[in-house]
């Protein structure tokens, strides 16, 4: 997991080639005229969720990981925080994975929670099962997915 401010994000090129698209997008999206949703970028190489959502309680989220896709979270507008464990570590998982949605969802509480302030991103791996959107309050933020 990385997480930092966007302005720093040249500093992680190197762990993975697509990160640099993923951080171009994300200095140039125009998030006033996003609509809300997914959209692919570059095939499956490259795709994007624009998210506007009200928050929840840290015992409404569940951990949740993914085996095919690095996750980027930015944040746009408002503030949230994530609960986070390692995803080898979650023994209570409520579905199968779902290969097509690249998802697992855990009912494991998360060992610990971080902030995502604006101007931050985060960036998830496979080791990484996170609880997004937790907090108070409304959020605007972009996810990306760069496929491993």
């Amino acid at each position: 997991m990385i997480i930092d401010r966007l302005e720093n994000a040249d500093r992680y090129l190197a762990v993975h080639p697509g990160l640099e698209a993923a951080f171009d997008l994300l200095r140039t999206f125009d998030f006033d005229a996003a609509e809300d949703g997914p959209a692919e970028i570059d095939g499956e190489r490259l795709t994007i969720n624009m998210l506007r959502r009200d928050l929840k309680l840290r015992d409404e989220a569940k951990l949740e990981s993914h085996e095919r896709y690095i996750d980027i979270q930015y944040m746009h507008r408002g503030a949230d925080e994530f609960g986070w464990m390692v995803t080898d570590d979650c023994k209570q998982p409520i579905d199968k994975y779902d290969a097509e949605k690249d998802i697992i969802k855990y009912d494991d509480a998360p060992d610990a929670y971080f902030p995502l302030l604006e101007g931050m991103f985060v960036v998830f791996f496979p080791e990484d099962a996170h609880a997004p959107l937790v907090g108070e309050g409304s959020v605007e933020k972009l996810v990306v997915k760069v496929l491993l």
